[in-house]
């Protein structure tokens, strides 16, 4: 269990499920990125990966009764879904999120600035019956593009299964307003960004023109958490190609990164800064590449107060992938055709 604050603690009686600690106070967030779906949908056999997985994303959620899932980017694979992908995957976000389950949050932010679209949280429209509230970034595979500067998010958005924030409308001066979710006692300053060229990404950085607006009361009583969707460079800042960890603020107490397809979903300290990074890879393996081959996992986090704590979920309907030699049921039991992996990785 870890501290906000960057360190690691062991406290008694925190965590609901552990304690005598009433449930309202504990926020927890099923977090997952890079779900890709409609990857493959042609293939034969490997055509529902992607749905499959994300329908088991989805029960997790439901199941471990979450407040809410957050998505790291990259939902779709195609920038423009075909039919297909749109219909299973509103059939999917329609199966788990409308309903008649209780919401035991509230956001408390000015909703116009962080959702300028349908200016409200979608559980608060009153022609909606959403149970489990899912907020989204986009990624590079999902990016806003053509006229109107749409994605296939906004469609999600328009249709009430999704939040979608985070898409800055000037990507040379970006400013960067929390979504401010207050639960019992415990607050939550919830930041996102969609994807942005590296490149471009780099140089509004170094020329410090991302302003992160605070809560204007009581802001260091917020928990403060940050989805982003970006190449990541955990030491140098000057590789113009990637986002270092060095450029994100002080004040971030998580960082939950998304593009990269690696499962390291066990949060790390961040080198020189107090916050921890958690990067849950991808759902569904795009590559034959060593960081694919991993175990996939999404997290449960939980947060009280300034105090954390990540659980982390093993993916049961991925197919795995084997190296030459390896025996299809060494290292897992279910039956799902595996993918191979050459000697070259790619």
């Amino acid at each position: 269990r870890h501290s906000a604050k960057g360190c690691l603690t062991t406290l008694v009686g925190v965590m609901a499920g552990e304690d005598q600690s009433p449930p309202d106070e504990v926020i927890r967030i099923l977090v997952a990125t890079d779900n890709h779906l409609g990857y493959n949908e042609k293939d034969v056999i490997r055509g529902d990966d992607s749905f499959r997985t994300f329908e088991e994303i989805m029960r997790i959620a439901k199941a471990s009764k979450v407040d809410f899932v957050l998505l790291g980017g990259d939902t779709f694979h195609d920038n423009k879904p075909s039919r297909n992908t749109l219909l299973k995957t509103s059939q999917i976000f329609q199966k788990y999120c409308l309903g008649d389950d209780p919401i035991h949050f509230e956001v408390v932010s000015d909703q116009s600035i962080n959702f300028p679209d349908t200016a409200c949280v979608n559980y608060e429209d009153p022609n909606y019956n959403i149970g489990l509230p899912v907020f989204s970034i986009h990624g590079n595979h999902d990016d806003p593009t053509g006229v109107g500067g749409f994605s296939a998010m906004d469609i999600l958005d328009r249709c009430k299964f999704v939040n979608y924030f985070g898409k800055a409308s000037n990507v040379n001066d970006i400013k960067l307003y929390p979504i401010l979710i207050r639960k019992g006692s415990t607050k939550l300053a919830l930041y996102g960004l969609g994807s942005v060229r590296d490149e471009r990404l780099h140089r509004t950085f170094q020329s410090k023109k991302v302003q992160w607006i605070r809560a204007s009361e009581d802001k260091e009583d917020f928990f403060n958490l940050f989805v982003l969707h970006q190449n990541r460079s955990r030491r140098n800042q000057y590789y113009k190609n990637s986002i270092s960890e060095a450029m994100l603020p002080e004040f971030l107490d998580m960082v939950v990164w998304g593009h990269e397809h690696e499962c390291l979903i066990d949060p790390v300290e961040s080198i020189g800064k107090n916050y921890y990074v958690c990067q849950p890879g991808s759902s569904v393996a795009t590559s034959l590449s060593t960081g694919e081959s991993v175990p996939k996992h999404v997290g449960i986090l939980e947060i009280k107060g300034d105090q954390y704590r990540m659980l982390k979920r093993k993916l049961k309907t991925v197919r795995m992938g084997l190296r030459p030699g390896q025996h299809p049921l060494a290292s897992s039991p279910q039956i799902i055709t595996p993918i191979l992996f050459s000697k070259q990785g790619c």
